[in-house]
């Protein structure tokens, strides 16, 4: 089997990013973005995708988190879709309901070669400390634009910052990993137009 691996570094004049991932390993990670709630996002993104992934990411962040986040997720959505090569023998689809407490919240996600995200959260939903929940849409956003991803997100009800978004990182990572997962049954490429 070839190794579903791809590595990727990009430099603007607001961040400097490196990234590495395996699709296939075992969940470890080696997270270094500066924004510490962001680190904790992405190592347990690693844990529950079960990818392997190392990022290292220098960005602005006296200004805010802003660039530093949607940067990294543009390259993680880059290094995805390069590390899937032409999609063969993936199951595509994934789903995840993920409880956190008080919080639950859903993703669904289609391999389509279609980016497009729906981002379902009220405007009231509160900020983690730290880090405010308008850049974990941004994060979605970025990895759907560049993994040419179809992902629907949804905060069905929550009260905790942290454990919201917690919760919706972690049902990314959960549909991800049924997604990218290689089917035993599946011979091709997942789509009646045999392309993705």
């Amino acid at each position: 089997m070839n190794t579903r691996t791809a590595s990727q570094d990009r430099k603007t004049a607001e961040t400097s990013i490196s990234i590495s991932l395996n699709l296939d390993g075992s969940g470890t990670s080696d997270i270094s973005t500066g924004v510490p709630f962001f680190d904790h996002m992405l190592t347990l993104l690693c844990k529950h995708s079960l990818m392997d992934l190392t990022v290292k990411a220098v960005g602005d962040i006296e200004v805010d988190a802003h660039h530093t986040v949607e940067d990294t997720g543009i390259v993680l959505g880059d290094c995805i879709r390069k590390a899937l090569g032409d999609k063969r023998g993936i199951r595509r689809y994934g789903m995840a309901y993920l409880p956190m407490d008080e919080t639950l919240s859903r993703c669904v996600i289609d391999l389509s070669n279609r980016p497009h995200l729906e981002f379902r959260a009220p405007v009231s939903t509160p900020d983690a400390p730290n880090f405010p929940f308008t850049l974990t849409e941004e994060f979605f956003r970025a990895i759907t634009n560049n993994l040419r991803a179809n992902i629907h997100a949804e905060l069905l009800y929550g009260r905790d910052g942290h454990h919201i978004s917690e919760s919706l990182f972690k049902a990314l990572a959960r549909a991800l990993r049924q997604a990218i997962e290689l089917d035993p049954r599946e011979t091709g490429i997942p789509s009646t137009k045999e392309a993705l």
